[in-house]
């Protein structure tokens, strides 16, 4: 008897450890102190009615920044600025439709965002998924939703966010971007990053294109030379979010309590996107990547120049941007 309430004792103890040394690295938190004013400035969050981007649209809207919610679901964008009001006592949250599934429907927000806003200032590259099937363009969901979504965005609003002044781009990558890999010549021929029957090859895909955004965001930055508009890519930390919502059943079943006994909650993991978009003087760190509210080395494959200008070339193919001419070229260094 008394060997095994040693023993149990024993297991408890070492389990009491590595929970603390996981909450200590892996679940890492971090807040955010910045304090770059941005009342009156103009933010839009994608994916801004839940999880991650409704906690850092609740944030800047309390500092009284205008926050447009770029989202697919009106109904959960109103329910979501119903919840930012009450808490904010802000009027300044609006909803616009965006499904980034779909580059025509990319077009028509930027076409409505700059008939009727007459400024941006920081530009959240919030949304994503975790799932199998094609976009109304053809290309795998997680490459179309996302990076190319994202990429045609950005692209088709910078000049706007250049008007502004010191304008920001922060894009939501994860760490699960070291386990990426990116072939820009397959990618060209096959549309996606992976695919497959099995929830394994769908992650490798997610993985791959959490690399995309690490090296979009390198490469934006190198065309973004000799103007005042900067950008970052984030690790927002292990989040309890949405983001896996079209994983299997017996996925969930695992996943949740794991999840609930671990993950950061949506306002933990906002506090990297926050200090991208509040901390002052870090215009220098252009390009790169963030995790607990500080700059952080990438693996090799996530700073390649080269793939990373491969990459930009074919999603402007992809997205349809050479034939329109709305590119934005390399600086002449």
């Amino acid at each position: 008897m008394c060997c095994s309430v040693v023993v149990l004792f024993s297991v408890v103890l070492g389990g009491l450890a590595v929970l603390t040394v996981l909450r200590r690295t892996l679940f890492a938190r971090a807040h955010c102190t910045g304090n770059r004013a941005v009342a009156g400035k103009s933010v839009i969050i994608t994916g801004g009615n839940t999880g991650i981007g409704k906690a850092t649209a609740l944030h800047l809207a309390s500092r009284g920044a205008r926050v447009i919610l770029a989202c697919r679901n009106r109904d959960k964008a109103e329910a979501a600025i119903a919840d930012i009001q009450k808490e904010t006592g802000s009027t300044d949250v609006v909803y616009m439709h965006l499904d980034l599934a779909s580059l025509r429907s990319v077009r028509r927000f930027t076409e409505s965002f700059l008939k009727t806003e007459t400024r941006l200032d920081l530009l959240i590259n919030n949304a994503g998924l975790v799932a199998d099937g094609q976009t109304e363009d053809g290309f795998g969901v997680q490459l179309g939703v996302n990076h190319l979504g994202h990429f045609l965005l950005t692209c088709l609003l910078l000049e706007r966010l250049k008007e502004a002044g010191g304008g920001r781009v922060v894009t939501l990558s994860s760490m699960a971007h070291r386990w990426g890999h990116v072939d820009c010549e397959a990618l060209q021929v096959n549309r996606h990053l992976g695919t497959g029957r099995y929830s394994w090859q769908f992650f490798q895909a997610y993985c791959s294109s959490k690399l995309c955004n690490v090296l979009f965001t390198h490469e934006l930055a190198k065309r973004l030379t000799g103007s005042d508009v900067t950008c970052y890519s984030v690790h927002p930390g292990i989040v309890h979010t949405e983001l896996s919502r079209n994983v299997s059943l017996w996925q969930k079943v695992f996943i949740e309590p794991v999840a609930r006994l671990l993950f950061l909650d949506p306002e933990a993991g906002a506090q990297t996107t926050l200090h991208c978009c509040l901390q002052e003087g870090i215009e220098p760190l252009s390009g790169r990547y963030f995790s607990c509210c500080a700059a952080q080395e990438v693996c090799a494959r996530a700073r390649d120049a080269a793939v990373a200008q491969r990459l930009w070339e074919v999603s402007e193919r992809l997205c349809g941007l050479c034939d329109s001419g709305q590119t934005l070229d390399q600086p002449q260094l």
